[in-house]
Parts: structure tokens; sequence; C-alpha cells
């Protein structure tokens, strides 16, 4: 009997494996790991930092891509299980209303979630730098852009799955146009997801695996004790960044109030995969599918910005460790 409660819809098929015998650590792997390889489709150079969510009893998710041409594009697939994909060999592309808004050809890094009567997709996008792009689509085959929520340079939004107070909330890492050695969470509302405002500071880098920089990843999943946040922290090196998954609290209703936060990481890179690759020693996790039924958390996440693993944990398991 799970301890805590999940908030939100059951999905009966989520992926999932058992934790293996011995396992003390609050987050595995997936024995199939990575499910997503790095040339999985043509041309595809890299797979990685990729979002999923329930669709039609299945599984949709849309990639990042690098390809040969070492340029990153959003792909969609689908999946019977959540684990074994097909994924378009195009690029998605966006329908604009507005003809003074940018044609866009690149972008990296999506988080997606069914919010009220749609499905959204936030991607970092470039936009004079890196900024954060909103679409929605009902089926995965047209995708409407709505527009950019920020000027540049911000990364890694995530919006909430449900109005906090009658708005839009997301999550954000304001940045710089490189590979940013800084970085703080913050929150922001917006009545329509064109205009955003009343930001709030959520919480920053402390001192650990840590201490450069942290952003927000999956989707925020509620539960009866407040907002379930997966984020990812950074450590600098004297060989670069260490990203490794922490895990946070937030309040409900003020989602910018921390409740608790993880000392430890949750989960760091350990696994060849993890520490070898384009960009060596990288966690990042961008999905989380909650299983309200169960309390089970099947968590998709970028391995050395190369390929895409899968690694399985519990509300409860979560909860304990913050504590």
């Amino acid at each position: 009997m799970s301890k805590h409660k999940l908030v939100g819809s059951a999905i009966p098929n989520i992926p999932w494996e058992e934790r293996p015998a011995g396992q003390t650590d609050p987050i595995w792997r997936s024995a199939r790991n990575p499910i997503i390889p790095r040339n999985f489709i043509p041309q595809a150079d890299r797979i990685y930092n990729s979002a999923a969510v329930p669709f039609k009893g299945g599984f949709a998710g849309v990639f990042r891509v690098d390809d040969r041409t070492k340029i990153y594009r959003l792909h969609k697939g689908f999946s019977p299980d959540g684990i074994n994909w097909k994924i378009d060999h195009e690029p998605m592309t966006f329908t604009q209303n507005d003809p003074d808004v940018e044609k866009y050809d690149s972008g990296y890094d999506p988080r997606v979630l069914w919010l009220e009567d749609r499905y959204y997709v936030t991607w970092c996008n470039r936009f004079h730098g890196p900024t954060i792009g909103i679409a929605y689509t009902f089926d995965f085959q047209t995708f409407h852009f709505v527009e950019n929520a920020f000027l540049p340079f911000n990364r890694n939004g995530v919006l909430f799955p449900r109005k906090i107070g009658g708005h839009f909330a997301m999550l954000s890492r304001p940045s710089d146009n490189s590979h940013t050695p800084f970085g703080d969470i913050f929150y922001s509302q917006s009545p329509d997801l064109v205009y955003w405002g009343a930001h709030r500071w959520v919480m920053g880098p402390v001192r650990g695996w840590q201490s450069t920089k942290i952003g927000p990843g999956p989707i925020p999943i509620e539960t009866s004790a407040g907002w379930l946040m997966i984020y990812h922290g950074v450590q600098g090196s004297c060989n670069g960044f260490i990203y490794s998954m922490g895990v946070a609290l937030l309040d409900l209703d003020k989602p910018w109030k921390v409740i608790a936060r993880s000392a430890r990481y949750v989960m760091g890179p350990e696994e060849l995969y993890e520490v070898a690759g384009h960009v060596p020693n990288v966690c990042f996790p961008c999905a989380a599918l909650a299983d309200s039924a169960t309390g089970r958390i099947s968590i998709y996440y970028g391995a050395a910005d190369t390929v895409v693993g899968l690694a399985y944990t519990t509300l409860d398991y979560l909860m304990d460790f913050m504590e």
C-alpha cells in the first residue's frame, strides 16, 4: 500500500521493471537501456533528451534528433508500450497563422503533456538565441505554433499539467547564449500561453552535485503533498560538467515555495552509455509517466547527449528519499 498519493490518471500499461534484488537506490535503470540508440533512424547522429506521454492506449513522443549535419530537430514517434518506438524519419513541422512569426527549422530538449483539451509541446527554440517555444496538437500529426514564451535566453521550459490560480504555469531556467555556467529555476504564469509574467524564484544551485546550475526536468507530478519536481543538477569538474538527477517537492498553490529537496542526487551517470558519449557524464531527465493506481513512475532521460535511457521509481521511494 502506497503511503503517498499521486493525483492524476492511471496508466495501466506504464513501462515497468521490478526493482532488482538488493537495490538500495531510489531509482533503477531499465535492463533494456539504452531503449533508443543514437542511430535508431536513418541519418540520425544522436537521439536523446526526449519526452513521452500516454496517447490512444499507447504512447506518443517528441524526440530530439541531431542529424549528420549536426543540426538538432524535433521528430514525433509512437509506441504501444513506451519501450519499443517507431520514430518518424522526417522532422516535425508547425503551422503558424501569424506571418510575422519566424519559421523555425531547429529545436531541442522537448517536453510534452496533456493539458485541458489538447497536448502541448514546449522546447528550446532558436529565436535570436535559445528561448521556449510552445505548440499544441490534438493528434500528433498537425502541430500549431503558439508563441515563444520568453525573450532569449532561456531553456528548460516545463508547463504544469493544470492551471494554478486560474493561470497557465511554467518552470524555466534563464540562461545565456552558450553552455551556461549558471542557472536557477524560476516560475512564471500566463492567462493565455502568450503573455508571461508574475515571475517567481524557485531555487538555485547549492553545494555539491548541483553547485553550478540546475534546471527543471519532466512535467511536474501532482501529489497529495505537493508538486513533485524531478530536476537536473550540474557540477563542474576539471573535464567538464556532470549532470545528475534530483527531486524536490513544491507547494501545490504556490509552486515557487519549496517544501523539500533532496540533499543527494537520486541518479547520476554511472553506466557506460551515461559516462561515454558525445557529452560524457550526463543523465538529463525530460519526461516522467506516473501511474496513480500504483504510484509507479517511469523516467525518460538523455544519456551522455547521445541515447535515450529509461529508469523506474515510485512515489514512496522518492518521498522517503527526500525525508
